[in-house]
């Protein structure tokens, strides 16, 4: 993961400098991609988790005035809407390794006139290099679908414990138990084979569809409690408008796990006809993977 940094005001021109020189970071650590298509996924999944993910703000006690950390912020969709709820008395730092993704946030911050919006160009595994100064000025941090994408996850807990003030809270969405929980019914291998090469692609990169499990014990042990733990499992069903969340992920994603070795293109093709098939049929729904929900507070 890159360890460079730099942070950018909303009213100014995008910068790509960083602590290595004059080098725009590189975004292949982030397996899903920066791209345009990447880009309108991600907002079609914020959209779809925004009931969860605003309940879980609430329960963190995100208020008017405060200062709010977004780690792996991506383009911005939820820093929007914390940016919101802060207000013009509030901040929201939004960190990301991507400068495209820290562009459009930049674009959408201006045209509502956000400019509470601080976007940081860096990597969240090194947070007291991102953000020096800030020790103990965080009232909430919180993160989605971040922690496992990452090889050194404990590195962001450790430094959120310096960021983070006395009584603020870390609020997190992540996965546990991604593999056998995510399953297409009636159940079809070509299905399964793929699922478990994504949470083997994951892997090959540091990363942890697992991450969840290990989280709370982390937290514990940099000097933080646990103040809320639960799980949303949702199920789609053929024509629903969650249907479309995991076949986003799909165009995006299967065919990157052939040009990585982790499926055949045969394997592609007979998960296509599996999810073509599942799609006409009003019988068929799939469980989504359990999206857990952690609240801890800093003691």
């Amino acid at each position: 993961m890159l360890l460079a940094f730099t942070k950018i005001s909303t009213n100014m021109p995008l910068s790509t400098k960083t602590s290595r020189g004059n080098q725009e970071p590189s975004s292949a650590e982030y397996i899903l991609g920066t791209g345009n298509e990447e880009s309108v996924r991600l907002g079609l999944q914020h959209r779809l988790w925004s009931a969860a993910t605003h309940q879980l703000w609430e329960r963190a006690h995100v208020q008017p005035g405060q200062t709010v950390l977004d780690l792996g912020c991506g383009p911005g969709h939820a820093a929007m809407d914390l940016a919101q709820i802060v207000g013009p008395s509030g901040r929201v730092i939004a960190i990301d390794e991507s400068a495209h993704f820290l562009k459009q946030l930049h674009d959408n911050a201006v045209s509502r006139k956000f400019h509470h919006i601080e976007r940081v160009l860096g990597d969240v595994q090194s947070l007291q290099t991102v953000l020096p100064g800030e020790a103990d000025s965080v009232d909430v941090a919180y993160a989605r679908w971040v922690f496992c994408f990452l090889a050194n996850p404990e590195g962001v807990v450790e430094g959120l414990s310096r960021l983070v003030k006395q009584g603020g809270r870390v609020a997190i969405q992540d996965y546990f138990n991604y593999e056998r929980a995510m399953t297409l019914a009636p159940r079809r291998e070509a299905f399964s084979k793929v699922i478990n090469a994504v949470a083997a692609s994951w892997r090959s990169r540091g990363g942890d569809t697992d991450v969840m499990g290990k989280l709370p014990a982390m937290f514990i042990k940099h000097g933080f409690f646990i103040e809320h733990l639960d799980v949303v499992q949702r199920v789609a069903r053929p024509g629903s408008t969650l249907w479309h969340w995991p076949n986003s992920f799909w165009q995006t994603f299967v065919p990157k796990l052939v040009e990585t070795g982790f499926i055949t293109g045969d394997d592609m093709t007979a998960f296509n006809k599996a999810w073509e098939h599942a799609t006409s049929d009003p019988g068929s729904f799939i469980v989504l993977p359990p999206v857990f929900e952690l609240i801890v507070r800093k003691m």
